[in-house]
């Protein structure tokens, strides 16, 4: 029985019960692919150069001069030899309506003045400020001028008066104090919602004048 273990060592007869893996050390990558139900990159801005594929175009020259009906490559010549490129300005004219330009002048034109209208837009807030039915002399110009702060702001003031127990029998005082705030703003401000109760309250909106510049 030795003998026969012995051979079979030497012979490489028997063999290892688990078997060998090789090690792979190389790393497969996935490759990047366009989703199949997703829609092609499109290019954005209008047609210009190779791209305007109309049979004619109305052609405006670099100068503003408007030099007539041209086929899209003779119009794309002349935009060459200016240095400049021909691009379509009014794709639902018939024929197209195309302008030799600096594209790319253009387009810097155009993102400056986007971003310029962006900056100048405000979000209106709602600010709130509060009376009551015996705010004497200091607290309402102490109020007052949180009320202008606000709609030189640009933003619009909730003026609130809260009437309590039975100052609710005079409510009249409270919508004269509520017309001197609206008299006192009139050169800033715009009475949105002229006053009103609201339960136990009486709610008067002001909006900013638009500005003048």
């Amino acid at each position: 029985m030795r003998d026969v273990a012995e051979t079979g060592l030497k012979t490489g007869a028997f063999r290892p019960i688990f078997p060998q893996h090789k090690c792979n050390h190389r790393q497969e990558l996935p490759i990047a692919r366009r989703p199949h139900n997703a829609p092609p990159t499109r290019d954005t801005g209008p047609r210009t150069n190779e791209r305007i594929r109309a049979p004619e175009i109305r052609l405006i020259g670099a100068e503003g001069e408007n030099v007539g009906v041209v086929t899209p490559s003779r119009a794309l010549d002349m935009a060459i030899e200016a240095g400049l490129d021909l691009v379509e300005i009014s794709p639902n004219a018939t024929p197209p309506v195309c302008k030799i330009m600096d594209y790319g002048k253009f387009k810097y034109e155009q993102q400056k003045r986007e971003s310029e209208a962006r900056k100048k837009q405000k979000i209106i807030e709602i600010k709130e400020v509060k009376f009551r039915p015996g705010t004497d002399v200091h607290d309402y110009q102490v109020k007052m001028r949180n009320v202008v702060k606000f709609l030189e702001n640009g933003d619009k003031v909730k003026v609130t008066l809260r009437f309590r127990g039975r100052e609710m029998a005079h409510q009249d005082l409270g919508r004269q104090l509520l017309e001197r705030v609206a008299e006192d703003t009139k050169e800033i401000g715009k009475v949105e919602n002229m006053p009103k109760m609201e339960g136990r309250q009486m709610i008067m909106m002001i909006g900013p004048l638009p500005s003048k510049g």
